[in-house]
């Protein structure tokens, strides 16, 4: 028998997201200044040719890596606590402190992987690059959008009660101030401590 070839559509689908994923790790360790077209070619095994068919140019490539990215991060999220997610109502009892700090830790994961250390990268050059600030604008307004929503689920927050909105979004911040601390030092020792705290602040206020 002969090698089974796998059609064409397949093979589009793996080579782009060899590169999504190729693009995100060069811009997580190398910065905006280091990930080119042609590095993140090299890194996914695949020609450059075939990299500007997918994406035409450097921006397209880099966000919609990033977006990749997120999108993976928060089915893996939800997918950490399946009987709470996605239901949007996620109140009652048997939530205690144990339990919202293991979402608590969850979510500031989101904030101290590979994912937010290339997003911070793609912020830099955004601020100084008109054509990229606005797709990259667009993008982060989604990707908080969708993991506050994301929070709200897992914390079991009603957002019907004042001032639980705001409750969330201010853990959100916190969780990217974090992550921001992560990027210089290993934070990991005082994050503990923050996110025990915080969990039992959540605990308390949106039982």
């Amino acid at each position: 028998m002969g090698v089974v070839t796998p059609p064409k559509q397949d093979r589009s689908r793996v080579t782009r997201q060899r590169l999504l994923e190729a693009a995100v790790g060069c811009l997580a360790e190398h910065g905006w200044a280091g990930s080119t077209v042609s590095v993140v070619a090299e890194r996914a095994g695949v020609s450059r040719g075939a990299a500007q068919h997918h994406f035409p140019t450097r921006e397209d490539l880099f966000t919609a890596a990033v977006e990749y990215v997120a999108q993976e991060r928060s089915t893996a999220l939800r997918a950490l606590f399946p009987e709470r997610s996605g239901t949007g109502t996620s109140t009652g009892p048997g939530r205690g402190a144990g339990d919202r700090r293991a979402v608590v830790v969850a979510l500031v994961d989101l904030y101290t992987g590979p994912l937010f250390r290339a997003a911070l990268h793609l912020w830099v050059a955004a601020s100084d690059e008109d054509q990229l600030r606005a797709r990259v604008t667009e993008l982060e307004a989604h990707v908080g959008r969708e993991t506050h929503r994301i929070a709200v689920d897992l914390l079991g927050a009603d957002e019907s009660v004042p001032g639980t909105r705001e409750t969330v979004q201010g853990f959100l911040d916190m969780a990217r101030g974090l992550g921001l601390a992560n990027l210089l030092t290993d934070d990991a020792a005082r994050r503990e401590r923050v996110v025990a705290q915080w969990a039992a602040i959540l605990d308390r206020t949106l039982a």
